[in-house]
């Protein structure tokens, strides 16, 4: 069985319902983006949010990832940086709850946060005070950080530091690791699109994309941009929402279902099929089964609230992909 080691942002994320739009076109927040911001803006934002419900809990794109891979069984680690505080204390000791071993470097400043705002249908509008998270840096990757380990899985957001990335990979290819891109949201694929399709042509093995993200890349509707990927990498998801997915390696092409679901936040449902479909592909499973699993973990995901599951969904999860 493969172990999987990921980078990302070590974040915690702060869950709002919204009941309708109004509050993102108020502070410039399209719909369905991610949104960096500084950290008066974030002070202000929290200052103007205070009316709300919020639920806070650790995440970050790879981070979920890393904690559904560990739940399914897969041996997991998680790089990231984190402050001083009680934020990168919570999340460190959330990841050992779930089962990731978090190899946190730790720095001075504020832990990140990001700030995800549910509307009515289920839509997803983040805010993210990447604090001390976007600290790491090229120095911190070594090859005895990935020794041990067989996929190397790295979260788009992490794509504006392109030494960083960089190094990763060349040091994971060279220590025989595959690697793993989930491209996170479509305006950081479009601030980067030179520097990304570099390094998938070069380095990529397995590309997670939703229709906005391969569309930003390649200006194609879902089934061609599928095709494109999969003529830069080993092999190509591309996530169509509720209408399934799409997965191609080599000339071999499907579609995958979405499992009935009640939508109700779809925070984390990108990160969550990864963790399905990298459970699969670790434990020798072919890409039909895997993606399968990915599909049913992000319907499951899509009726909670965060992204999260409890232990008794977890082993319903569990007990239903054993009967696949």
């Amino acid at each position: 069985m493969k172990k999987i080691i990921g980078i990302g942002n070590a974040l915690t994320d702060i869950l709002i319902q919204i009941k309708d739009d109004t509050f993102l076109q108020a502070h410039h927040l399209p719909k369905g983006s991610m949104q960096l911001i500084d950290l008066n803006s974030a002070l202000q934002l929290e200052k103007e949010m205070s009316h709300f419900s919020k639920t806070y809990v650790s995440g970050g794109s790879a981070a979920n990832t890393l904690t559904g891979l560990a739940k399914m069984g897969i041996s997991s680690a998680f790089v990231g940086i984190v402050g001083h505080d009680e934020v990168g204390r919570n999340f460190q000791a959330d990841m050992e709850k779930n089962g990731v071993n978090p190899i946190l470097f730790k720095g001075e400043g504020l832990s990140g946060f990001c700030t995800s705002f549910i509307s009515a249908d289920g839509e997803r509008t983040m805010a993210t005070y990447l604090g001390i998270a976007a600290a790491i840096t090229a120095e911190d990757i070594t090859e005895d950080l990935f020794k041990g380990y067989d996929i190397l899985h790295i979260e788009g957001y992490l794509l504006q530091n392109h030494d960083l990335i960089k190094k990763a990979v060349e040091t994971a290819k060279r220590m025989g690791l595959e690697v793993s891109l989930d491209m996170a949201s479509y305006n950081v694929v479009e601030e980067n699109i030179d520097f990304l399709t570099d390094i998938i042509k070069k380095h990529v093995d397995i590309v997670f994309a939703n229709e906005e993200e391969s569309f930003a890349y390649t200006h194609k509707e879902p089934q061609e941009a599928l095709a494109e990927f999969a003529q830069q990498c080993k092999i190509a998801i591309v996530k169509i929402g509720a209408k399934g997915s799409l997965v191609q390696c080599g000339k071999e092409s499907f579609a995958v279902d979405v499992f009935p679901a009640q939508r109700i936040d779809t925070t984390g449902a990108g990160d969550l099929y990864a963790s399905g479909f990298l459970a699969g592909y670790a434990k020798g499973f072919d890409l039909q089964k895997s993606a399968k699993m990915g599909s049913l973990v992000s319907s499951r995901i899509v009726e909670v609230v965060g992204t999260k599951f409890s232990e008794m969904q977890w082993n319903n999860i569990l007990t239903q992909i054993q009967s696949f």
